[in-house]
């Protein structure tokens, strides 16, 4: 504890939470409640404040329960998880506890055991969002067949259950296309859950953790024009003929549009969300405006070169480039090795779109991936392949966010 209490008083808060991510299910309750209760007083978090301070004098449902609900709102839902299972050996079957559980364990990622926590209670709860929790955990945990045969039992919902309706049984109809799917086929999974195609699987590290994505990587002109390349093999694939690039408004996206409107010899004009047939282009979603991407319009396909994986973008691509953590771009801030053997950092390229644009055009295109680290080659006819076994479930419904990387594991940093 005395690490924890360090930290704490030396208001390092961040490196608090890194302490208790790793620590807090080995730790008394109450030691948990008034570090948090400090660490909100520093942050001005009220309510967390409230609730660790009641929790840390009193230990009863109500109390538990309000910690957890505080600590799921404020993004440490972690945290929650000791509290509200504590809480359900009290007052075993709530129904709030357990869906409080449930939602922390979701933000946790922790699909396998939402189901095993919802599983035993399930029949004797309402199935609107009961049995369809144990349903959509079952799925992102890596089990279609349960979650198919639990959506099979939920009866008709109400208006308001709809929109989640539609959204599960889109992605069982996926999964079934991409199938059979195993705990390394990030492609297929990747498709399954968000709806959009992975265009490249990363080697590095494939067999130690990484199962496909980047953790951190420096990107470059010639990974920019492989991924627009294998974007050109995917429309094929699909028999997808765009009428023009639409470009999104901040620079990253603009220099990518414009390379992808020359390699693909199509118009590239401003994105507006209503024009049919356009190839919408982005950089990375996080840095851009996704605004009126969310349902796409006819024929509008929207692709984004560098998809981050653990802060998911509002919508879903209908084609990813990569999956990464961090991500530099070629014209952004870059480490080097300078003459003196010293790290210094190299100011980002200010030169103007059109000329960074034709450097992406003009670099040597990577030769198709044949593995290598404990990855499997993907080579182009492998990815068409894909393409074609799903495209009749590609481009269906809205663009949702998918929160959870699902069932295929990779190392993150801290």
């Amino acid at each position: 504890m005395s690490d924890a209490r360090a930290l704490l008083e030396s208001g390092d808060i961040a490196g608090l939470i890194r302490h208790l991510r790793f620590n807090a299910e080995a730790m008394e309750l109450g030691e948990i409640a008034r570090l948090m209760e400090g660490a909100a007083t520093l942050s001005g978090f009220d309510d967390m404040r409230a609730a660790a301070a009641a929790m840390a004098v009193r230990q009863e449902p109500q109390q538990l329960y309000d910690f957890g609900f505080a600590c799921v709102e404020r993004g440490v839902a972690f945290l929650a998880v000791p509290a509200l299972r504590r809480a359900l050996e009290m007052l075993p079957g709530e129904p709030v506890l357990l869906m409080e559980l449930v939602s922390a364990l979701e933000r946790e990622n922790r699909h396998a055991e939402a189901v095993a926590a919802l599983e035993p209670r399930v029949d004797a709860l309402d199935p609107w969002p009961a049995r369809y929790l144990l349903a959509y955990n079952a799925l992102f945990s890596g089990d279609p067949d349960r979650a198919a045969r639990e959506a099979a039992r939920l009866p008709a919902p109400d208006e308001d259950w709809v929109p989640a309706r539609d959204r599960l049984a889109r992605m069982l109809a996926r999964a079934g296309a991409a199938g059979p799917l195993d705990s390394r086929d990030l492609r297929g999974w990747h498709f399954a859950l968000g709806g959009g195609v992975l265009a490249t699987i990363s080697p590095y590290g494939f067999a130690d953790g990484m199962t496909g994505r980047y953790a951190y990587t420096s990107d470059s002109f010639a990974m920019c024009r492989r991924t627009l390349d294998r974007l050109r093999l995917v429309l094929d694939a699909a028999g997808r003929r765009p009428a023009s690039v639409g470009l999104l408004p901040d620079r990253s996206s603009r220099i990518l549009g414009l390379a992808a409107a020359r390699l693909f010899g199509l118009p590239a004009e401003p994105f507006a969300p209503g024009r049919p047939g356009a190839l919408v282009v982005a950089y990375d979603l996080n840095e851009t405006d996704a605004d009126g991407l969310r349902e796409r319009a006819e024929g509008q396909v929207l692709f984004e070169h560098a998809s981050c994986w653990t802060d998911p973008p509002v919508v879903s691509a209908d084609v990813a480039g990569f999956l990464h953590q961090v991500a530099v771009s070629p014209w952004g801030e870059q480490l080097r090795v300078g003459s003196s053997g010293e790290p210094e950092t190299m100011p980002p390229d200010q030169r103007p779109e059109e000329v960074l644009a034709a450097e992406i055009v003009a670099a040597d295109p990577l030769a198709d991936d044949d593995g290598g680290d404990g990855a499997p080659p993907d080579p182009d006819e492998r990815l068409a392949g894909f393409v074609r076994a799903v495209a009749g479930h590609w481009l269906t419904g809205p663009r949702d966010m998918v929160r959870s990387p699902g069932p295929v594991p990779s190392s993150r940093f801290a």
